[in-house]
């Protein structure tokens, strides 16, 4: 199971609304000043979350909780949505190749069927999304952020 903390933004009437941050390799390396990759990470958008997922439990706000994520939901729809465009690029490439003998139609079919398969794509990640596999489940829910009050005697 793949695991992720969150911030709750907002929870109503069940739905509670998160805000997760991307992770990047970048964080955990210590050559970040002569690295090139770094520095274009910090120039680029943060990469940011919102989601909303069911919680019957009440959240507060600024609240973390813990998601999970099955594994082979999430190497399926890696597969989906990699190999669907590659699959639609050499297959329309070929079939142009074959049928106009020249290169620039297998071009061409190779522009449209990578195009194609990223619309297959998406058009089957709409179905297969909403399938409960697929949704994140909340593993743990920590401590509101009032709940822990520390009092200095002095």
């Amino acid at each position: 199971m793949m695991r992720e903390w969150a911030t709750v933004v907002a929870w109503e009437k069940g739905i509670a609304t998160l805000h997760s941050e991307a992770k990047t390799s970048c964080n955990s390396c210590s050559a970040r000043k002569g690295c090139g990759s770094h520095a274009l990470n910090q120039l680029g958008p943060k990469n940011a979350h919102i989601m909303t997922i069911a919680s019957p439990e009440p959240l507060q706000p600024g609240q973390r909780i813990e998601l999970g994520i099955r594994e082979s939901s999430l190497l399926g729809s890696a597969l989906l949505v990699y190999m669907t465009p590659l699959f639609g690029l050499f297959l329309v490439a070929g079939l142009f190749q074959m049928l106009f003998h020249s290169d620039l139609a297998a071009a061409c079919g190779a522009l449209l069927g990578g195009i194609g398969g990223f619309i297959v794509a998406k058009g089957v990640s709409s179905v297969f999304g909403h399938r409960e596999a697929f949704q994140p489940i909340i593993l743990s829910v920590a401590l509101p952020p009032d709940a822990i009050r520390v009092e200095n005697e002095g």
